[in-house]
């Protein structure tokens, strides 16, 4: 009666705050786009079909610019939301809101699992703690109403393009839920033992097959399953005293996990250790680890005492560790994660929910924390790490077992105070965001305020105000633009993405566009190879020239493309780029040809690199060759996504060659 009675007062309290989550992010929904929103969504063509075509959906699928592995199944989320709505942000972040939820309602069942299962198991060893996890259903609510409201996770809503993160999750989760079910089964009876191995089976390998389709960091699902194993579990065969190894477990993660992480690392080590990998970062692998040390620890800062400057989304001005006392809290962090990880070992039988939250939060940051070249922050790669603090922090300040009868216990009410604290600051710094960034203009304005010195923020700010200007000189946005454009160009180790809108803006309104942005900009293309934002900022000038907005100086266009040029091994997107300047404004036909040709070979597996060369052939009348490309596009056409531009093209060759041919008899 008591264990009914707790799990209708936790999911009565799991409605309840799936309610309040709705009501504090509902503001937030009325936004809009935000940073990588448009590259991969609303400049991104490809989510963006015509119809609901098979060809359509399969080269929505294949189109985000994200990954080599295409994330195909958050694409098609898009292309779906696109069908429905078109651009308008809203139903995007209303898609993204009710996919929170549900991964809120599968951290209630997943809490609830293991919450039993370590009962269970404490039931089998010491019979007189079999009191003490009672209340599972309500510490599971908490912790799944806590993780809703958690402000870190906010950009895994509002933010749409962390869909992909949201959506992984929501099948890593459901595997884990699959999982611990499976193993309380095995453990239960021997009649049930080989369903609840089948159950386990089939939840780690269909769960992450499916969130690889969303984003890679579904991978780590078996990984954290052989943690629960290891910590709630013992990889054994009954809930005895003295309990054997089960060989099928052991045997189903060297298959799932083991020989997966050789193939992956062996896959993966090769790449990282190429200085290459790393030509276009502001860091080496050594002084990212460093750093990360730094900011894994921040991140549970972050976490559980979150205030506006910490989670400013933008945190790019970040100082990079050089060294164990550069600075000295390098060591410090280092330290903190040393005596976490001693804590699981420590706490892995008196207190296992404590082990394994640790060892999940940890465990989330291996795949994005350390030797990979990727950005150093994003708050969205907290998104199931944080389930992890709350697994460990919140039953702690839960009064369980026999302290639950005891209402005079001196820490109860402390203990009960501290989590409607945690609660109350939690649900406040939500609401507060989601009501900012209510509006593009709002959403700029705070964050540019809770980091003063992130390029990117200011960026954004003034980006903001030069669309709400409309390119009317008139418009008072235009002289606010101004300021946070500039001051952004001038913070250290920015892109080139403020001067381009200084220039832009100004070209775009006949205005006299000042020296200095062109020589920042050509200064810091020469200084360092350019990265995804400055071939951003290059394409973006050329297509104002080539679309007759903008009026720019050949000269100074050319001298950025030289210096962006300059360095080893440019990249496929600027030669691409640099071949539509030269033949479209330049009218370079050689050159820009050969442009293109230069950036297929630099990525063979991009169908638009070949579509322009193609076209570039058919202009050159190089018919022969561009049949060759046709050839290769032909393979690359995976579910016919292609099909409309190769008849398109065929079409254009087959005019050329007759024209050709004609000609000829003449």
């Amino acid at each position: 009666m008591k264990n009914s009675m707790s799990r209708r007062i936790g999911l009565w309290l799991t409605l309840c705050f799936l309610g309040v989550v709705t009501v504090i992010y509902w503001p937030g929904l009325s936004g809009g786009w935000l940073f990588d929103d448009y590259p991969n969504i609303v400049d991104n063509k490809g989510v963006q079909p015509h119809d609901a075509s098979l060809p359509s959906l399969v080269g929505a699928a294949l189109s985000s610019p994200s990954s080599e592995f295409r994330r195909p199944l958050a694409s098609l989320s898009f292309a779906a939301n696109y069908l429905m709505g078109g651009l308008e942000p809203y139903g995007w972040k209303l898609l993204n809101l009710l996919l929170h939820l549900l991964n809120g309602v599968l951290v209630f069942l997943l809490t609830r699992q293991l919450l039993r299962a370590i009962t269970e198991r404490t039931e089998a060893s010491t019979p007189s703690d079999a009191g003490a996890i009672q209340r599972y259903g309500l510490i599971a609510a908490l912790v799944a109403g806590g993780w809703m409201l958690l402000p870190i996770n906010v950009t895994g809503v509002l933010y749409v393009v962390q869909r992909m993160e949201s959506m992984a999750n929501l099948f890593v989760l459901l595997g884990l839920v699959g999982y611990v079910t499976g193993r309380r089964r095995m453990l239960r009876s021997t009649t049930s033992s080989r369903q609840g191995l089948l159950l386990c089976a089939f939840s780690l390998v269909a769960a992450t097959a499916a969130g690889l389709l969303a984003k890679e960091t579904a991978v780590m699902l078996p990984f954290y399953a052989a943690l629960a194993e290891w910590i709630v579990f013992g990889f054994s065969t009954s809930r005895s005293m003295r309990p054997t190894r089960d060989w099928r477990i052991m045997a189903l993660f060297l298959v799932v996990l083991v020989l997966p992480m050789i193939a992956g690392l062996a896959w993966l080590v090769p790449g990282v250790m190429n200085p290459a990998a790393w030509a276009t970062r502001d860091f080496t692998m050594r002084t990212r680890l460093l750093s990360e040390a730094r900011i894994v620890v921040d991140y549970i800062d972050w976490t559980l005492l979150p205030t506006p400057r910490t989670l400013s989304f933008y945190h790019d001005d970040f100082r990079v560790s050089t060294g164990l006392f550069t600075p000295w809290t390098t060591l410090a962090c280092i330290a903190i994660l040393i005596a976490m990880i001693a804590g699981i070992f420590a706490l892995r039988k008196r207190r296992p929910l404590v082990a394994l939250g640790f060892a999940l939060f940890l465990g989330c940051h291996l795949l994005t924390a350390t030797i990979l070249p990727l950005e150093l922050i994003f708050e969205h790669r907290n998104y199931f790490a944080s389930f992890g603090l709350l697994l460990a922090a919140i039953p702690l300040l839960v009064p369980t077992g026999q302290h639950q009868a005891n209402h005079r216990h001196p820490f109860a009410l402390a203990r009960g105070v501290l989590l409607g604290g945690f609660l109350l600051l939690w649900s406040s710094q939500t609401a507060m965001t989601a009501l900012a960034w209510s509006s593009p203009l709002g959403m700029a304005e705070s964050l540019a305020d809770r980091a003063p010195m992130s390029p990117r923020a200011q960026y954004e700010l003034g980006r903001t105000y030069i669309i709400y200007s409309h390119y009317d000189p008139a418009s008072p946005f235009v002289r606010l633009a101004y300021a946070p454009l500039e001051h952004s160009a001038e913070l250290p180790d920015s892109s080139i993405l403020p001067e381009q809108a200084l220039i832009f803006m100004n070209a775009r309104m006949h205005l006299p566009i000042k020296d200095a942005w062109w020589d920042s900009l050509i200064t810091k293309l020469k200084a360092r190879k350019p990265g995804v934002q400055d071939e951003s900022s290059l394409a973006a000038l050329t297509k104002c020239v080539r679309d007759r907005l903008c009026d720019l100086p050949v000269s100074r266009m050319m001298a950025a493309f030289v210096a962006a040029l300059s360095h080893p091994h440019p990249d496929a997107r600027l030669l691409a780029n640099y071949s539509d300047y030269v033949w479209n404004v330049l009218d370079d036909r050689s050159l820009g040809l050969r442009m293109a040709e230069e950036a297929v070979k630099a990525d063979p597996g991009e169908p638009a690199y070949r579509i322009t060369l193609v076209r570039m052939q058919i202009a050159s009348n190089h018919i022969d060759e561009a049949n060759e490309q046709m050839k290769a596009l032909q393979r690359l056409d995976i579910g016919g996504r292609l099909d409309n531009s190769i008849h398109e093209l065929q079409h254009q060759i087959d005019v050329a060659t007759r024209t050709t041919d004609s000609a000829t008899w003449q």
